[in-house]
């Protein structure tokens, strides 16, 4: 790119900013918090991606379309669950090296947690990394928000800012995130989401958005045996079913599509040569779904792509770490080796 025109970073933060509306919220404790919604979640722009999903040869649903406020809170309750291993596993591996991780992060930087969910595990770190500021990223905006609230009447002296932004869209944050050295935060094994190569693109735009002295803190979940893992993404009480069904409800919403949960059922499998877990959701009988002008038929047995969950070995991930533009990967894991929680630098 020839140096006299603006880069397209420049390009993105001035689009962006014509995007952002704040919205600044005071809690009456008197606790600062800023929320920010990021309008890129357009309905026209959300209904042109959900139906090039279901008109495709082979029908898929983005994962983004899980998470509406329901979609959250049953995401919440399959953290709890005895055969969700990652979450618990995770936690134990914060609180085990809790003074190794401050002492190789540093302490006072701005927590930046991104797919903040319920917020909690950033929560779990405010002692151990003591941030000057958390801002926390998160699709669901009106959760978020709801979270934030609470959350800052129990740190009232912890300076607050929320995001409303899909994570796919570019890492520009408003003015209020301040300067300083920033900690990237992404637990929970959400990375996995991502092929390795959207993974790895992932990575080079928070490198691309950090830094000198800028770092990443990622929970990553490692390659087990078949049965543990599809276990997880199966539970005999069916939560994870409904967290992947309720994506039907959310489709009948934006699209105006006349799904029946009670047409599909849940399926998680493990494809051990592409070291992921996949959800589907599969038709139990001939079925045509019809929205506007459009319909598409589903053969009983035929099955709607909704997420995928892949898993890593540590050679893997410090190549894709390396790849990225990080440096000096460290990953701390449980004694059975199910979890690592990974921390790299940008090189000052």
């Amino acid at each position: 790119m020839q140096a006299t025109k603006p880069s397209a970073d420049a390009y993105a933060r001035r689009a962006l900013a014509r995007l952002i509306q704040p919205q600044p919220t005071v809690d009456a404790v008197g606790a600062g918090l800023t929320f920010y919604q990021l309008f890129t979640e357009d309905d026209a722009a959300l209904r042109a991606e959900a139906e090039a999903g279901l008109l495709a040869p082979a029908a898929s649903i983005s994962p983004k379309f899980f998470y509406d406020a329901l979609g959250s809170r049953l995401f919440e309750a399959i953290t709890d669950l005895p055969e969700y291993y990652p979450t618990r596993t995770e936690a134990a591996i914060f609180s085990l090296h809790a003074a190794e991780i401050a002492l190789r992060v540093g302490r006072g930087a701005t927590l930046i947690d991104l797919g903040a969910g319920n917020c909690e595990k950033a929560a779990r770190l405010f002692r151990t990394l003591a941030p000057s500021r958390y801002v926390a990223i998160d699709i669901s905006a009106e959760f978020l928000r709801d979270t934030l609230r609470g959350l800052a009447r129990q740190h009232p002296q912890l300076p607050m800012v929320g995001i409303g932004a899909d994570l796919c869209a570019p890492l520009v944050l408003p003015d209020a995130v301040g300067d300083g050295r920033r900690v990237w935060f992404y637990p929970g094994s959400s990375l996995g989401n991502f092929t390795p190569e959207e993974a790895g693109a992932f990575l080079s735009r928070l490198h691309e958005a950090s830094a000198p002295g800028d770092s990443v803190l990622i929970g990553i979940d490692l390659i087990k045996e078949a049965q543990r893992l599809e276990a997880a993404y199966d539970d005999p009480l069916g939560v994870t079913a409904a967290f992947n069904l309720n994506v039907l409800r959310n489709l009948n919403r934006l699209l105006g599509t006349n799904f029946d949960v009670r047409d599909w059922r849940h399926v998680a499998l493990y494809r051990a040569e592409a070291h992921r877990v996949e959800m589907h959701l599969e038709a139990r009988r001939d079925v045509t779904v019809r929205w506007g002008k459009h319909a598409r038929a589903f053969a009983g047995g035929e099955r709607m792509h909704t997420e995928n969950s892949v898993k890593y070995d540590l050679p893997s991930l410090q190549t894709m770490f390396a790849d990225a533009g990080f440096e000096d990967l460290h990953a701390w894991t449980d004694a059975s080796g199910d979890f690592a929680v990974c921390h790299a630098s940008v090189a000052r």
